[in-house]
């Protein structure tokens, strides 16, 4: 008599396409406020450069000319910034992914023991 345990390999896996998922809406929603408020401080700045712009004192035409060039660093910075965050939590979701889908009882085993250990943890917190 063969037994299998497919539904519980199901779950494994499921479970991981899950996690994958949420890992990917979590980034996604930290690249969106990271952005939000890095737009808005850039805007900020270059609203402050606008209205210094007609003032004509070459040293405030040279730092006028450095803050832009360091405005234009920083759109470019979070530019590269943002996707390299994403391909990193792509790759780790991804490497979840197929552990689970080529280990799924180490899966199994793992998470029962993270939920072990959170039981834990939250009944000495009681």
């Amino acid at each position: 008599m063969e037994t299998t345990f497919d539904g519980t390999a199901e779950q494994a896996r499921s479970t991981g396409h899950r996690i994958k998922n949420d890992i990917d809406d979590r980034v996604s929603d930290i690249k969106t406020a990271a952005s939000v408020e890095i737009r808005s401080l850039i805007a900020d700045v270059e609203d402050l450069v606008a209205k210094i712009a007609d003032l004509s004192d070459a040293d405030v035409t040279r730092v006028r000319g450095k803050v832009q060039r360091a405005i234009d660093s920083a759109k470019d910075s979070i530019a590269e910034s943002a996707d390299t965050l994403r391909q990193q939590a792509q790759k780790a979701a991804y490497s979840a992914d197929d552990f689970v889908r080529e280990s799924p009882w180490q899966a199994v085993g793992i998470a029962a023991l993270v939920g072990m250990l959170i039981g834990l943890v939250a009944t000495r917190r009681s």
